[in-house]
């Protein structure tokens, strides 16, 4: 259909014929070039034909016959870039253009064709040539800007490309493919062939290329809006850099591009050589020729030297659209260039595009970074290619870290954003950075490439790296449109620039700053984008406004104020230099050498540098001195007249040497020669040696042989001692006295014993004693027996000084032993009773524990066999048996039983056998169990009278008979026997006692005594033994029966009125002298009292005399005056019980009055007798009959009425009713109505009103319903429902509701679903059928009403239905996406497009994305649905430049680990229906290979070099693994050889390093198909290697280039300490994982409560804000907690409601196209009007065009045409001429009343409110109302109009609100020009608005919807947080920190051991191993985050 329409629509076809409107064009001589591409031709050939003065038509003939065209044969020209030639187009063909005659328009080339163009330069070559020369180099390569020049095309093409921007440079230097060459090739939008034909005209910038619609794709340029850095890609500016770049660059160029709207490529190649060979033959040098073929296609490639091409040309299937520019003939110099500084050149790219590669914030190394900005689309791949076999070099920019702006992000600490607002809209972004001194550098980045001179190491002076910082170099480095303009910059501004005169602020920090300038197009840059023309000069510029930017907002403030506070800032928070503390005055240095510089010297104590305090005292170590200095610090010394703490970049330190028995001098160096990395063991190591003779060590014995050894562990009270000690040196001698110089005699030692108590509390000092040395026996100490503590103890030994008790001397500590030991506790002596947990209860069983103590107190174990007794005076107590843990001994199965009235009770515990063997405890009991009931009265038999309570209390008790309570404990009574009396229970659970039977008793008939049985029982306890008690009732002395009779006089005998006895008596008459008795229920009469009189009450009167009732005297019944019936009248006694008696009096007649006529129907239809008789009667006064007629009165009977047939009139005498029967009742030719009936006899008449209704059902017809014939969406119903209407033969509405009428369709295919299927007529007959549901394929069908009577037919209407398909039912889900795509493992999957077809194969519009999921599974396909476990992910928003109507899948991750994955796409319709895709299966393969790595990471070996293997064996068995990333095989096919080495993680030389067997240094294996096993590697016998030194073995791959695997081991030269150091390793590694674990938790619990803290206080700020809105809104008020929320909610919905029920116009016109794609619906449904009276002229003004369908698009218009065989009027928008019309009404004129109107004038389209569509909807109503005007009435509309047409102004068509209408030529009257009322319209109005207090509510509640949610979040996620933080403040929490900070205690024991390895090398050769820190873990999810992480045990 479409070739078709686009055939039509061209002249290109040969069929059609000539076209009328293309006119012959006269001009100057037109030729073009035709190329036969028909497909039958294997060769294209060309041919020129003349189009000089011929139209289209004349010009396709000859085309015709030039290529021999058949007359039925059809073609199409196109223009090489496919556009089809029309009339239009054929107009503007210029002279030598290009034509391709094809069959269809998008037909494939058979073969390439060639367009000649010409590009002869512009004329700017010679108005701007006076500019720079192309590359001036400024002394620098120029290489890198001229392959810049090719990346800016590249960028501009992509600029508008969607996903990644891919521009790949190709260095193609292998000889083995041909001549050297360059490529520059992108994914961009390609160029068309007029468009490459631009690009090769010099200077042809953008803004003056042809932007005609033939001549380029191009619409005339447009400026892109600002976005930030300006980074916009509009960087190919001035049409000059290309064809300068290529030529400088190379000799030839060659440029491949394929646009994305065309199939075919276009190749143009321009070379030196071919420009040199036209200028030789005197040919026109600036034309050529456009090689036009398609993808793929490289036939034309033919040279070997170009057989690279060949490879380029076949990448081109698949790709949209692409440019690619080859340069061939690279110059020699820049090859060698390009190879031997790659790495130079390629930084200088980084440095150009930095922004554009990293984006806005540019390359922040930092993971956080990366993490929060947005990355960049921009991928600039660069690979060189050199001979074959040997790996391609290949960078991507993006990976560049080297380049400046790389070294100036990362190095900075602060940055200070601003703008500049030059002339116009010419704008600059800067941005400058701080990069701080940090203790002993200047921060600020020099060039890595540029060379530093070697320091002289000999300098005494503070050496300062950088001293300078930026030095002389400008500040800001300058870009345009966001890529760097290398050769300008700018130095500084006024106001960042250092100040002339010394500040506050240190003059360095003006060197610290470094900046970028970011400019738009508006500044002018030379055409190389080398140089601005006058950047600085305009920003110079005095008008030039400077503000400061925060968080993207300008400022306006004081640029150079801000400028200097925030450097100042900068310089406090981040400059880190020696901070000198504690200014001790100042002095002078005589060791200085300048005299200047000798004072003044300000003294401190202490200085602080990196983080760390040296102070006075500290020992230091000299680090770069001659000899290496040891000593303490003095104190420090800074230049300069100083004051208090102060910061500076280096100082002295004057260092007091040690020891000070050797050396007695102070040396003075910088502070800068400080050892920072010398600890302080090192250095008094140092200082020890030099002190050998001094003590080192003591010697302990034990005299008695009792000797306590190391941790051991003793019953309390064991004696310690006697102690022996030696105090020996370094020599193994035993001393007494401090060694001194000389002969002088040495200081005496002491020695003073301590022994400690490590308690809970603390330690404690539980021993002490000093020690004097005895010749004899050196130091002794006694016994000490008072040890009695249970715990840890350390005996403390010091060397002391006789004299002054010190413990060092020349700063060294004194001899010390310390012995540690524990006192565990002794034998059980005594007891303690445990908690126990009361109160308990009677006969319940629980466990007594008893805690055994020693003598001492201290916990101790129970001795066997031991017997426990209890005792208790008040209770029974006995037990089961008994258990022991550890020093608990647990009595089991403790049972007391007893009285619970004293709550405390004293249990005596006896445990024999020890020296205190009771202890008694008090326990506090309950009663027990339930076991029995007790019920009070307890007699055996209960005597009570009927109706009165009895009362029976029960109560529950225990087995010891406690009343006890207990769970459901309900008590139930029943009387045996009885059924009238209810069962009964009371809920005993709380208090153990209730009340039962407190009702009275209601037996029925108790005439005598009666004996009845009450049963109590607890049915939820079922042992509980059930109670009964008898019970003997009396009948009751209350008044039980009522008895009435009458006394006519006072001898009269009574007449005794029985209950329900009937009196006849005369209707009218009164019944009186009546009275009543009362009797109990043993049938006793009750004398009448007061009291009981008041409680008489009858039926037939309300007022009764009290003294009358008190005397047994009722008041008289008035008989009713009919005769009909029985009367029922009631004497009741009120009391307790009530009761009553009754009586019924019949009525009878009196004498005869009135003719009655009884009718048993009165309707009848017409043509029918009426049913049944009619009886006459006479009857009295009161209408009771009598018996006056007779036989004989029948002859004197008449009947008379209009319209009676008398004919079959019949009057009989009826014997059985005593009465005059009339029958035969007919009434014909008469219409339906009321009649009235003359009865006469004698002088009585009487008249009857009949109904004469319609005939018998004779046909049904439909009165109301849609309109014909009915148009439904399948699946849909219609709106409007069928009103039926049944009628007689004469057409009268019939209301027979026998009649049923039921709807059913005539065709199978067609489902009808109704409200009601078939149902009866109503009172009106008629019947009303909504269709709810019509379901059928396409097409017309007939849908038939059956009426039935009595199995009887009736003639019913068929109805035709057109079904058509429904647009928006969803029945299939489409899925496409990129199949070919290979889906690396952690990468993101191709972009799913989801589209939703309908039942009419269009996409479904408007499917809500939260409905459409993607499932993700691992594994194959799984059925129709996917497993459980598959991962849901959520679709995406749709781009504005992709389909509206698709959903789409974009960014999702794909899995981390490789293999077959399922995908599958479900919509959820509703709750219960989805409709499912196909499942789609996947390969996830691995990504790129990064690693040689085992599946399973060995432990750390442990090795020694002897003779046993096993002990030399460093690896038995490891499985190697070229892994990716994710740890995913991915050396598939990969083979090669792992070669295995060792090297030193101290450094140590290679002599040192252990060697493999076989004396080898390297261990190769082969690896096959990327896997490789290693077996068996051993190291050789009597390997070197330095013992306890860690190497590390590397194992590294011959192939690709792998991060190699590393396995660190241990090397020792003995095989106990291989030994012991293996079982450290193994310790060390379970400690590291565990840290690992545990640093994990804290880490993410961390991350959680600042997550949660974040998202609770934007909760907070969001539920801040919507109450603030309700308070506006006057809604907050009554707002606390959710119950109110909901209850305004309601309350406003209700509202809602209640004004959407309100009645308001509608419009009940069907809609059926409504919801179809492109169509709005039909007219009438389009617009709402609020006035009743304009609605009505208006609709009726536009009644033709309401049912008129309004389309978006002329092919929807069309398909509604065709799908209703044009019964449907259409009106397609876009073929609708509508203009802007902001005219005012025609009697204003320029803001100025012409005359005064009257009847307030309006445009009738002004009217008109819009419910969606409202620019659309203009369009329609602007086109059929046009100008009409809406006035109140006639009068003022003849009054405008004769206004507005004296003044000479066009008078629209005027409406009135009235109903009238004038036309435009001003004619009004008669019916056409008067609207009828609103209700002849039926419903073809347009709809009244919801009222807007609707709009307000629905406001309200929307507003208060959010504010709930808002608060439910809230409280949700504070909960969320006082959990946490609660859950972290747990014990459990601090548990595991305590248990972290012991495994970290322990592992840094542990490395201790580990480093401090005995050896037998000299000391300096050992080298401490530093711990490595473990591998950060990935941050968790957010998902993984929520829900915090916690440690199992």
């Amino acid at each position: 259909m479409a070739e078709k329409q686009s055939q039509t629509k061209t002249a290109g076809l040969k069929s059609c014929q000539p076209s009328s409107s293309s006119e012959v064009v006269e001009g100057p001589p037109r030729r073009i070039r035709v190329f036969d591409c028909r497909p039958e031709n294997k060769q294209v050939s060309d041919e020129v034909v003349d189009a000089s003065g011929k139209n289209l038509e004349e010009f396709l003939q000859d085309v015709s016959k030039v290529f021999s065209v058949g007359k039925k044969e059809t073609y199409v020209l196109t223009t090489t870039d496919r556009r089809v030639i029309d009339d239009d187009i054929f107009d503007k063909l210029e002279h030598g253009i290009t034509l391709q005659l094809l069959r269809t328009a998008d037909q494939e080339l058979p073969a390439p064709t060639q367009e000649h163009i010409k590009y002869v330069p512009h004329y700017y070559t010679l108005v701007q040539s006076g500019m720079y020369e192309y590359y001036a180099s400024e002394g620098q390569k120029s290489l890198p800007y001229a392959f810049a020049e090719l990346v800016d095309n590249s960028l501009s093409a992509t600029a508008k490309r969607e996903g990644h921007r891919i521009i790949d440079i190709r260095l193609l230097f292998d000889e083995g493919q041909g001549k050297h060459a360059v490529a520059v090739i992108d994914n961009g939008c390609g160029m068309t062939s007029k468009q490459l034909n631009n690009w090769a005209v010099y200077r042809l910038s953008k803004f003056n290329r042809d932007s005609s619609t033939l001549h380029s794709d191009h619409l005339g340029y447009v400026r892109p809006s600002p976005v930030p850095r300006s980074l916009n890609s509009d960087i190919s500016f001035f049409g000059v850099g290309g064809k300068q770049a290529v030529f400088y660059i190379g000799q030839s160029a060659r440029i491949i591009t394929k646009p994305a709207a065309s199939p075919d490529v276009h190749e143009f190649v321009m070379s030196k050589e071919d420009f040199e060979r036209k200028e030789k033959n005197k040919e026109d040098i600036y034309c050529g020729v456009i090689r036009n073929r398609k993808p793929g296609d490289h036939a034309h490639i033919v040279a070997e030297d170009e057989l690279f091409l060949q490879a380029l040309i076949a990448e081109e299937d698949g790709k949209d659209s692409f440019t690619a520019v080859v340069i061939t003939g690279i110059q020699s110099d820049h090859i060698t260039y390009l190879k031997q500084y790659f790495h130079l050149w390629t930084r200088e790219l980084a440095h150009i595009y930095h922004y554009y590669v990293h984006g806005i914030h540019g390359n922040e190394l930092s993971q956080s970074s990366k993490d929060n900005y947005k990355q960049s689309d921009v991928d600039i791949q660069i690979t060189l290619v050199e001979k074959a076999g040997k790996q391609p070099r290949s960078v991507n920019l993006r990976d560049v870290s080297t380049d400046m702006q790389t070294l100036y992000i990362n190095s900075s600490a602060a940055s200070f954003e601003f703008r500049v607002q030059a002339q116009g809209d010419a704008t600059v972004e800067g941005l400058i950075r701080y990069h701080p001194f940090l203790y002993d550098r200047e921060t600020y980045p020099q060039d890595p490439y540029t060379s530093i001179g070697p320091a002289d190491e000999e300098d005494d002076e503070c050496l300062v790296l950088n001293p300078e910082g930026r030095g002389k170099r400008p500040i800001f480095e300058c870009f345009w449109n966001g890529r760097l303009i290398p050769y300008t910059t700018v130095s500084e501004f006024e106001w960042c620039a250092r100040p002339k005169k010394a500040g506050a602020l240190p003059a360095e920090c003006y060197n610290r700053i470094s900046g970028v300038l970011f400019t738009n197009d508006r500044f002018p840059v030379s055409t190389n984008k080398l140089t601005f023309m006058d950047l600085e000069l305009q920003l110079r510029d005095k008008e030039t406004i400077f503000t400061r930017v925060i968080n993207g907002q300008d400022q306006r403030v004081k640029i150079q104020r801000e400028f200097t506070s925030w450097l100042k800032e900068c310089h406090e928070q981040y400059d880190k230099q020696i901070k000198f503390m504690g200014f001790q005055g100042v002095t002078s240095r005589s060791d200085v050498s300048t005299k200047r510089l000798q004072h003044p010297w300000a003294r401190f104590s202490s200085i602080r540098w990196d983080g760390k305090t040296y102070k006075a005292g500290q020992h230091v170590k000299s680090l770069k001195t001659l000899p290496l200095l040891f000593g303490t610090i003095k104190e420090f010394l800074l230049y300069g007249d100083h004051e208090g703490d102060v910061f500076a970049t280096g100082g002295y330190v004057q260092i007091a040497l040690q020891p000070k028995e050797l050396y007695d001098e102070v040396r003075t160096i910088p502070i800068l020669k400080i050892d920072r990395q010398a600890t302080t063991a090192a250095i008094k190591r140092n200082i020890e040696d030099e002190l050998a003779k001094l003590p080192v060590k003591l010697k302990v014995t034990w005299p008695e042989g009792t000797p306590w050894s190391d941790c051991e562990t003793r019953p309390v009270g064991t004696p310690l001692g006697p102690i022996q000690v030696e105090i020996l040196n370094k020599k193994g001698e035993a001393i007494s006295r401090l060694p001194m110089g000389g002969n002088a005699a040495g200081r005496k030692f002491l020695m003073e014993l301590k022994v400690i108590w490590h308690s809970p509390k603390g330690d404690i000092q539980t021993n002490s004693h000093i020690g004097v040395h005895s010749a004899k026996w050196d130091y002794w100490f006694r016994k000490m027996e008072n040890l009695n503590k249970l715990g840890k103890y350390t005996l403390h030994l010091q060397t002391i000084l006789n004299e002054s008790n010190s413990t060092t001397w020349a700063g060294k500590q004194l001899p010390f032993h310390s012995l540690s030991f524990a006192l565990k506790e002794g034998d059980a002596e005594t007891f303690s009773v445990g908690a126990i947990s009361t109160p308990l209860q009677v006969g319940v069983p629980f466990s007594l524990s008893l805690e055994l103590k020693d003598e001492f107190g201290h916990p101790a174990h129970p001795p066997p066999d031991l017997k426990p007794k209890l005792e208790c005076s008040s209770l029974e107590v006995t037990h089961e048996g008994t258990a022991v843990s550890g020093t608990t001994f647990t009595i089991k199965g403790v049972r007391a039983r007893g009285s619970v009235t004293n709550k405390v009770h004293t249990l005596k515990v006896v445990l024999e056998g020890l020296r205190h063997d009771s202890q008694s405890v008090q326990i506090s009991m309950l009663p027990g169990l339930p076991h029995s009931l007790r019920v009070h009265p307890d007699e055996e038999k209960i005597t009570v009278e009927n109706r009165t309570a009895v009362g029976f209390k029960v109560e529950v008790l225990d087995e010891s008979n406690n009343i006890t309570t207990h769970s459901k404990l309900i008590v139930r009574s029943q009387v045996v026997g009885v059924p009238e009396v209810p069962m009964e229970a009371v809920d005993c659970s709380n208090t153990g006692m209730g009340q039962l039977m407190s009702k009275p008793l209601q037996l029925k008939n108790v005439r005598n005594e009666q004996l009845i049985t009450v049963k109590f029982d607890l049915p939820n306890h079922q042992m509980v033994s059930c109670v009964e008690r008898a019970l003997r009732v009396l009948p009751s002395s209350c008044v039980c029966r009522v008895e009435v009779y009458r006394l006519e006089g006072q001898r009269d005998a009574p007449m005794l009125l029985m209950n329900l006895e009937r009196i006849d008596w005369t209707a009218g008459d009164a019944l009186g002298n009546l009275f009543y008795r009362l009797y109990d229920e043993g049938e006793r009469e009750i004398p009448i009292t007061p009291e009981l009189a008041q409680k008489i009450k009858v039926n037939w009167s309300a007022n009764m005399k009290g003294v009358d009732v008190a005397q047994g005297r009722l008041p008289p019944v008035c008989v009713p005056t009919l005769a009909v019936g029985e009367q029922f009248y009631q004497v009741a006694f009120k009391g307790q019980p009530s009761v009553e008696t009754s009586f019924i009096i019949m009525p009878r007649p009196d004498e005869p009055e009135l003719l009655k006529v009884n009718l048993k129907e009165t309707s009848v239809r017409l043509g029918e007798v009426l049913p049944g008789n009619i009886y006459l009667e006479l009857t009295d006064q009161y209408g009771n009959k009598t018996d006056a007629l007779s036989a004989e009165s029948v002859k004197t009977i008449s009947v008379s009425a209009e319209g009676l047939d008398t004919s079959s009139l019949a009057i009989k005498w009826q014997e059985s009713t005593q009465s005059v029967c009339v029958s035969g009742v007919r009434f014909m030719d008469c219409a339906p109505g009321q009649r009235e009936v003359r009865f006469a006899w004698q002088r009585y008449e009487e008249f009857v009103r009949l109904r004469v209704n319609p005939g018998l059902p004779a046909k049904i017809i439909i009165q109301d319903g849609p309109e014909m014939p009915v148009q439904v969406l399948n699946g849909q119903g219609v709106d409007t429902p069928f009103v039926l209407q049944l009628c007689d033969e004469w057409d009268n509405p019939s209301p027979d509701q026998r009649v049923v009428i039921a709807v059913m369709s005539l065709s199978p295919q067609l489902k009808v679903k109704a409200e009601v299927m078939s149902q009866p007529v109503n009172s009106e007959g008629k019947a009303t059928f909504t269709l709810t549901q019509i379901t059928a394929p396409k097409g017309e069908y007939k849908l038939e009403f059956r009426g039935k009577m009595n199995s009887s037919g009736i003639l019913a209407p068929t109805v035709l239905v057109n079904v058509l398909p429904d647009p928006c039912k969803p029945v299939k889900l489409a899925v496409d996406y990129d199949i070919g795509a290979l889906l690396f493992a952690g990468g993101n999957f191709p972009v799913f497009t989801v589209t939703v077809y309908s039942e009419d194969g269009g996409a479904v519009r408007g499917v809500n994305p939260a409905s459409m999921s993607m499932l993700l599974w691992k594994g194959p396909a799984s059925g129709q649905q996917p497993p459980p476990e598959a991962l849901t992910l959520k679709s995406c928003k749709a781009k504005k430049t992709e389909k509206q109507e698709c959903l789409y899948f974009r960014d999702k991750v794909i899995p981390e680990r490789a293999g077959k994955y399922t995908i599958q796409f479900v919509l959820s319709v509703d709750k219960t229906k989805a409709i499912w895709s196909k499942q789609h299966t996947i390969s996830v393969v691995p990504s790129k290979t990064v690693k040689l790595a085992p599946e399973d990471p060995p432990a750390t070996p442990v090795v020694s070099n002897n003779n046993v293997l096993a002990n030399r064996t460093l690896v038995e068995s490891l499985h190697l693994k070229i892994m990716d990333e994710y740890n995913n095989p991915a050396g598939e096919g990969c083979n090669g050889q792992v070669f295995v080495s060792v090297k030193s993680s101290s450094g140590c030389s290679q002599k040192d390093r252990p060697l493999f067997e076989g004396d080898s240094s390297r261990a190769s294996y082969p690896l096959e198909n990327g896997e490789s096993l290693i077996k068996e590697l051993a190291l050789a016998e009597n390997s070197p290697g330095r013992d306890g030194t860690e190497y590390i073995l590397v194992f590294e791959a011959d192939i690709l280039e792998l991060t190699p695997f590393e396995l660190p081991f241990r090397f020792y030269n003995d095989v106990e300490n291989q030994r012991q150091m293996s079982a450290l390793s193994q310790k060390k590694d379970r400690l590291s994982l565990s840290i690992d674990v545990y640093n994990s938790l804290f880490d993410t619990n961390k991350q959680l409560i600042t997550e949660l803290k974040g998202r609770l206080q934007l909760a907070e700020g969001k539920e801040k804000q919507l109450k603030s809105e309700l308070q506006k809104k006057g809604l907050a008020s009554s707002l606390k907690d959710m119950s109110e929320i909901d209850a305004q909610i309601s309350q406003r919905k209700a509202e809602m409601e209640q004004i959407k029920r309100q009645p308001r116009r509608v419009c009940s016109i069907p809609d059926p196209f409504r919801t179809s794609p492109d169509v709005l619906g039909k007219v009438a449904h389009l617009a709402k009007v609020e006035d009743d009276d304009a609605a009505k002229v208006i609709s009726w003004h536009l009644l033709g065009d309401m049912d008129c369908v309004v389309t978006v698009t002329t092919v929807a218009a069309r398909k509604i045409y065709d799908d209703t065989q044009g019964r449907q009027q259409v009106m397609p928008l876009e073929t609708v001429f509508w203009k802007s019309n902001t005219r005012p009404l025609p009697h204003i004129r320029n803001g100025m009343n012409i005359f005064v109107p009257l009847g307030n004038p309006v445009f009738a389209r002004d009217l008109l409110i819009y419910p969606q569509y409202a620019d659309k909807c203009q369009m329609v109503f602007g086109s059929l109302l046009g100008d009409t005007i809406l006035i109140n009435d006639l009068d003022s509309a003849n009054h405008y109009r004769k206004g507005v047409v004296q003044s000479k102004i066009q008078c629209p068509t005027l409406l009135t609100r009235q109903g009238d209408r004038i036309r435009s030529n001003g004619k009004f009257g008669g019916l056409q020009n008067k609207a009828p009322s609103i209700e002849k319209l039926r419903g073809h109005v347009f709809g009244a608005p919801i009222p807007r207090e609707y709009h307000q509510a629905s406001s309200h509640v929307e507003l208060l919807q959010q504010y709930r949610v808002v608060l439910e979040k809230c409280q949700m996620v504070r909960a969320d947080y006082d959990s946490h933080v609660q859950y972290l403040q747990s014990p459990e929490m601090q548990q595991k920190e305590q248990e972290l900070k012991e495994q970290k205690r322990e592992l840094q024991d542990i490395e201790k051991k580990l480093a401090s390895t005995p050896v037998r090398t000299p000391l300096s050769s050992v080298v401490k191993r530093p711990h490595s820190e473990p591998e950060p873990c990935r941050t968790p999810s957010k998902r993984a985050r929520i829900k915090p992480c916690r440690l199992l045990d």
